[in-house]
């Protein structure tokens, strides 16, 4: 069995986790009975300085073809980001329908967390968060540019079919874990968006009886992933909130640099996105000190939406190793020395 994996290492460090990763895939798979076939696409801030256009227009279809799709980061100091997200990062979400997006956020062992009294294991949360609509919807615009009564009107749209399908995703997960599902909304101060969210999920929650549902607000549940992230479980959410609730859960869980995350299309129609949350870090960009961890763990998440479990848990398993052990390479934001290629070289070695 082989599998064709579209790579686009973007901005920043982007390029470094990739490459630096995709030798620890290789293993995994080899391991497992299959191989990996990759193509890579140089699209990003770069191109699109030297042809305006982050990818080109045809992008879409070459992604198309491919199993899934590796990307490294999105973002460059010198462009302002809504054109960077807007011209790569977007379009392949909601030109390929990838409308529940998945992000976990564990306190592995051997990861001190900033919180006080939390250790490996207290920490396992599962965010979905819809991914092409919501607060993230490109409509509206801008009027009487430059001018005192300049105006300018953003629209969040919520439709019945991608809010249902993310909720039932949650729901699926949750059955499937700890049993409890937090809803996050603004439904005291949005009555029309949110409280349509929340009849969906009230909805959908008779289909899951052995679920417990937890309702909360988003400014209740940014301090509750602070003050007691040990209690959540499985959390859904929408676009916007769950973008900024994961980087809380990133946080609180040691380092954005543990941070994976999967853009799927329930459907199935589509391929799949897998991405760190990390971002480009341009501050470190060309220093060779990037975590690559959560891109390997996003490799994990895709071994796993492709259908080949025991290779998606051998990865995991192989961060969740190094990490507890103490004389193992870390990176600087994990408190240790190391480069980005001594701690995959030291997964392969795990593998």
């Amino acid at each position: 069995m082989s599998y064709d994996i579209s790579l686009i290492p973007g901005d920043g460090i982007g390029p470094a986790v990739v490459e630096a990763t995709l030798p620890v895939l290789e293993d995994a798979a080899v391991a497992h009975g299959f191989d990996i076939e990759t193509t890579r696409y140089d699209w990003g801030t770069d191109r699109y300085l030297a042809d305006g256009a982050m990818m080109p227009e045809d992008g879409l279809d070459e992604l198309r073809r491919a199993d899934a799709i590796l990307l490294g980061a999105v973002g460059h100091p010198d462009v302002p980001d809504h054109v960077t997200l807007n011209g790569l990062l977007l379009p392949i979400r909601k030109g390929f329908d990838q409308s529940v997006c998945k992000r976990p956020a564990v306190l592995f062992e051997g990861v001190e967390s900033p919180l006080q009294d939390y250790s490996g294991g207290d920490i396992d949360i599962l965010v979905f968060r819809e991914n092409t609509e919501g607060e993230y919807a490109n409509v509206g615009g801008r009027e009487h540019k430059g001018f005192d009564n300049e105006v300018a009107v953003q629209s969040a749209v919520f439709t019945r079919r991608g809010t249902e399908r993310v909720v039932r995703a949650a729901f699926e997960a949750a059955s499937e874990r700890d049993g409890h599902l937090t809803n996050i909304t603004k439904s005291n101060a949005q009555a029309h968006s949110m409280v349509f969210w929340d009849d969906i999920v009230r909805e959908v929650s008779v289909e899951y009886p052995d679920v417990e549902v937890e309702r909360l607000l988003v400014d209740a549940a940014s301090m509750d992933f602070i003050r007691r992230p040990d209690e959540f479980d499985v959390v859904v959410c929408s676009n916007l909130f769950g973008d900024i609730l994961t980087d809380i859960g990133a946080i609180v869980t040691g380092s954005m640099g543990l941070a994976p995350s999967a853009n799927i299309d329930p459907g199935g129609d589509h391929p799949a996105l897998f991405e760190p949350v990390h971002g480009s870090a341009f501050d470190i960009t060309g220093e060779g000190v990037a975590n690559p961890l959560a891109t390997v763990l996003s490799g994990s998440l895709m071994f796993d939406e492709l259908g080949e479990p025991a290779a998606a848990e051998a990865l995991w398993d192989a961060v969740a190793e190094q990490l507890a052990d103490g004389d193992a390479p870390r990176t600087p934001d994990l408190g240790g020395e190391s480069t980005t290629e001594a701690v995959a070289a030291d997964l392969r070695t795990r593998l």
